[in-house]
């Protein structure tokens, strides 16, 4: 639908009609990210839900910035910054990295190869199995790292300055931006567009509207989308300033009546995106929605170049409102910037409330949050990492509570407004329409991203009967001690998740995953046996072939058969199943007999029975349906022959799958 007509039925009041049966969208099918105190999605969410957050005060020992000690001693002085442990842990070889290189390469773009990598993996997509055209969009801080870490001293620096664009390229093209984005494609062999941009706090959200801008285009088949930002030292204080930018104790407070200002913190997440129509086509996992976006600038209407405007902010928000065509009323949680500074707070919610001018007459219809409360705000990173909370209590149904919240600013009237700010986190009710929700991100700079999302539709993936099993379980990594930890985690995770269906873990690894050398596999009936089997120490592995070996199918002939010699398989493989069926429809239109009784029988076996099997008439076309079927569930799955040989009717099977001779 055009966007002009998506703004006539919203002025009109038609919004809404029919828009829950409409495949029409861009679906978030996976998430990665690592954020201070949470080390995962899930582990934010859990922060998220109990109000927890992530800020403290470091210890004499743990600070190092470089500021004097008499700095240092000044009330002003917070030693404070939410922070990522680990950022100096990375697997190179895994990446194909050599280590020099990964020493010199930005901790932000390590980190970011690990999430999208992450981010393919939880949706199901081994990127190099030919998943379509993905496209790159990102964006990271200052690459401090190098000012820090890399240049040693000022030698250091005039080398690389003097070398600019003709040499000292590993320190470079290891922490420039630039390459932010172009190392994802490359590294992971992406064809479509791949790019780094920057708009300051707003960076990772405008870099998710531009992903949606190419998926609406056809430029691209996925995308990953998002921002990174550390910055060294990590861990670092501040110095306070009256009515500045940053907190006043180390703790942000959104909207709050205490509020002083923000805490910068590291952090990072990705996103991956999908046509909606296509991800429902493909029965992908949609976490929610992305149904409208706005963009724009505040221009110089406003008191200075890092001031933010009301009205600006009011525009983008309202645009993306109108191009998602739905009534502002049925948005029930936005996810604020929600800085906590003095300045930016008030005119955040003018703006909010400029967007939805037009929704009266009702009262505590919209909640309002930042994550900002919880881990701080994470400057490129920020706005993704806001996408996420609210992608994820879409995907949870709930309401979070705003943290640090006991007050409102006394210059934030939430009177005769249809918002309200959460205290705990609730149940998110469900309405009329589909439950939505709004993100904003607005950078340094007067670049304003708004984004309007809604929970996943119904699925419409018709999922096969499910089956008893067993179920192939494998697992594949770089090396014995990678494997060993897989091994481990998807033990961990299926003993907390009991109730997951095996036959999808099994798609999934069988389909989502690369496979690499060093290789294990287990076969189980239930999850129990699977945690078992798991962590059991006698779990044989292997290292693969560079190529595999050759295959020779070999097919009995008469005296190997029995009553119900492809019960189990017929009633657990539906390809296996779908062969023995054309066949025996065609065996009976000719000689009237249904050979499934005699393939398919379970329980006791008659004397009679047994004989009437033996007999050649029998017997024949039991064995070839069977091992014929057999053949093709193997080629399904991948397991092509080299070579067939056969005995007696066992030679008309091969010939058949040889294309010598024909089914019939």
């Amino acid at each position: 639908m055009r966007e002009d007509d998506r703004s006539e039925r919203y002025q009109s009041g038609d919004a809404d009609e029919d828009n829950g049966s409409r495949p029409d969208g861009i679906a978030i099918v996976g998430m990665s990210g690592r954020f201070p105190g949470a080390s995962n999605v899930d582990a934010l969410w859990q922060l998220v839900e109990r109000g927890g957050n992530a800020f403290r005060i470091f210890s004499t020992d743990e600070i190092e910035d470089s500021f004097t000690d008499e700095e240092r001693a000044s009330p002003d002085y917070v030693a404070c910054r939410p922070h990522l442990e680990d950022v100096d842990q990375f697997d190179a070889e895994f990446f194909g990295m050599f280590a020099r290189e990964a020493a010199l390469t930005d901790p932000q773009h390590r980190l970011f190869l690990e999430l999208c990598w992450e981010a393919l993996e939880i949706a199901g997509y081994d990127p190099y199995r030919n998943p379509g055209v993905v496209g790159v969009f990102a964006g990271c801080s200052m690459p401090t790292y190098l000012l820090n870490n890399v240049m040693a001293d000022r030698a250091a620096v005039e080398e690389v300055t003097s070398n600019y664009q003709i040499g000292c390229y590993n320190q470079l093209i290891g922490s420039l931006g630039d390459a932010l984005s172009t190392r994802i494609a490359y590294k992971f062999n992406l064809r479509g567009p791949a790019f780094t941009l920057q708009s300051a706090c707003s960076t990772s959200l405008l870099a998710v509207s531009q992903a949606c801008q190419n998926l609406l285009t056809y430029s691209c088949d996925m995308a990953l989308a998002g921002g990174v930002s550390i910055t060294m030292p990590q861990k670092r204080g501040y110095i306070y300033q009256e009515g500045g930018m940053v907190s006043r104790d180390g703790v942000c407070r959104p909207f709050d009546a205490d509020a002083s200002g923000t805490v910068f913190g590291s952090g990072a997440g990705v996103v991956l995106l999908k046509r909606l129509e296509d991800a429902i086509n493909d029965g992908d996992l949609i976490y929610s929605v992305i149904r409208g976006y706005g963009i724009n600038n505040d221009g110089s209407d406003k008191i200075g170049f890092t001031a933010p405007s009301a009205e600006g902010q009011a525009e983008a928000i309202a645009t993306a409102i109108a191009r998602a065509g739905i009534d502002p009323a049925t948005i029930g949680y936005v996810e604020c910037h929600g800085t906590a500074t003095p300045l930016g707070d008030p005119i955040e919610f003018s703006g909010l409330k400029g967007a939805f001018a037009e929704v009266t007459g009702k009262s505590e219809i919209c909640a309002l949050g930042s994550l900002k409360g919880n881990i701080g705000h994470l400057d490129a990173a920020a706005g993704v990492s806001g996408l996420i909370k609210a992608t994820m209590a879409l995907h949870r149904r709930k309401i979070p509570a705003m943290p640090n919240f006991k007050g409102p600013n006394p210059r934030i009237d939430l009177q005769d407004t249809p918002f309200y700010i959460p205290t705990e986190t609730r149940d998110w009710p469900e309405t009329e329409t589909p439950r939505r929700a709004g993100v904003s991100a607005f950078g340094v700079g007067g670049t304003n991203i708004h984004l309007v999302l809604e929970e996943a539709p119904a699925s419409h993936r018709q999922d096969a009967v499910q089956s008893k099993g067993p179920f192939i379980l494998p697992l594949s990594a770089r090396s014995d001690a990678a494997l060993s930890d897989m091994r481990r985690n998807l033990a961990g995770y299926l003993e907390k998740n009991s109730t997951v269906s095996l036959s999808q873990v099994a798609r999934t690894l069988q389909q989502g995953r690369h496979d690499f050398k060093t290789r294990t596999a287990v076969a189980v009936t239930s999850v129990a046996a699977a945690v078992e089997q798991l962590r059991a120490e006698t779990l044989v592995s292997g290292v693969a072939e560079d190529r595999p070996p050759p295959v020779v199918f070999m097919f009995p002939g008469q005296g190997s058969q029995y009553v119900g010699m492809g019960a189990a398989l017929y009633n657990s493989e539906p390809e296996f199943a779908r062969w023995i069926d054309r066949g025996t429809e065609l065996l009976k239109m000719r000689f009237n007999v249904d050979v499934r009784d005699y393939i398919c029988h379970t329980g006791p076996v008659s004397a009679a029975m047994a004989a009437e099997q033996r007999e050649t008439r029998i017997a024949q076309p039991c064995l070839y349906l069977v091992e014929y079927a057999l053949a093709q569930l193997w080629m399904s799955r991948g397991l092509k022959p080299d070579a067939m040989i056969g005995h007696s009717v066992g030679e008309f099977v091969a010939a058949t799958l040889a294309n010598v001779i024909s089914s019939r």
